[in-house]
């Protein structure tokens, strides 16, 4: 495999956009902890609330707990802005609908880097099935990137004071079978794992205690070194946009 390259800090603003809570935290937190200590903004849209997570809790339930549990998370990486679309866990489609909703976000928040996860067919390590809702959010993530740009695409938008948006440079893809970038994430990894232990109520309903989370976590802090000049990263697919 060939060497990863530096994900370059050249941006001031950092949208992530996954389908549920805890994506961001198994996938991107520790870079994300470095960013906003280094003064970059940094918000985070979910497509659900993850309601459907959990066999034995009501939707109705789970929904806000989980929602609850996000916000904490995102707090211990230095980010306030945590916004939610209220589509349905587990039936998300890569739908106009999702497209619209997506792009409008990103006229507001005006990103230069977005971060998403996997939406490939399957892990890294090309065994284990991605799930439809990460699949899907991740195509209608890089299809909105486009019509954020495009002022006669959800053109009814720009009437509510939204401009078209081009800015984005590059979209950063975490937990994706085909990295080529990665961040170094040493001095973020604490708070890393502290965030994903902050969904306690999911994982304890996934049979993982905070010990298995720091495991999991350095494990895949770890996997890339040798590719990274021995240091514990996060990496990333990178697609850049003109």
């Amino acid at each position: 495999m060939n060497d990863l390259e530096e994900l370059g800090t050249d941006f001031d603003r950092v949208l992530a956009v996954v389908a549920h809570p805890d994506d961001i935290e198994t996938g991107a937190a520790g870079a994300i902890a470095l960013w906003t200590d280094a003064g970059k903004s940094v918000a985070y849209l979910l497509v659900t609330r993850g309601e459907a997570g959990i066999d034995n809790l009501q939707p109705a339930l789970c929904g806000p707990l989980r929602e609850a549990e996000q916000i904490a998370a995102s707090k211990i990486v230095g980010v306030e802005t945590v916004e939610f679309l209220d589509q349905s866990d587990g039936t998300i489609e890569a739908s106009l609908e999702l497209r619209r909703d997506i792009a409008a976000a990103i006229r507001r928040h005006r990103p230069h880097l977005i971060v998403m996860l996997n939406h490939h067919d399957t892990w890294p390590g090309g065994q284990a099935r991605n799930t439809p809702d990460h699949r899907n959010t991740g195509h209608a993530v890089l299809d909105a990137v486009g019509d954020a740009g495009n002022r006669w695409i959800f053109a009814d938008q720009l009437t509510d004071g939204l401009e078209p948006w081009n800015g984005v440079k590059q979209v950063a893809i975490a937990a994706s079978p085909l990295a080529t970038h990665a961040v170094a994430i040493e001095g973020g990894l604490e708070r890393a794992i502290a965030s994903l232990q902050a969904h306690a109520t999911y994982n304890a309903a996934l049979g993982q205690t905070p010990d298995d989370i720091r495991t999991f976590l350095t494990a895949n802090a770890a996997a890339n070194k040798d590719r990274f000049g021995g240091r514990l990263c996060t990496a990333f697919e990178v697609i850049r946009f003109r």
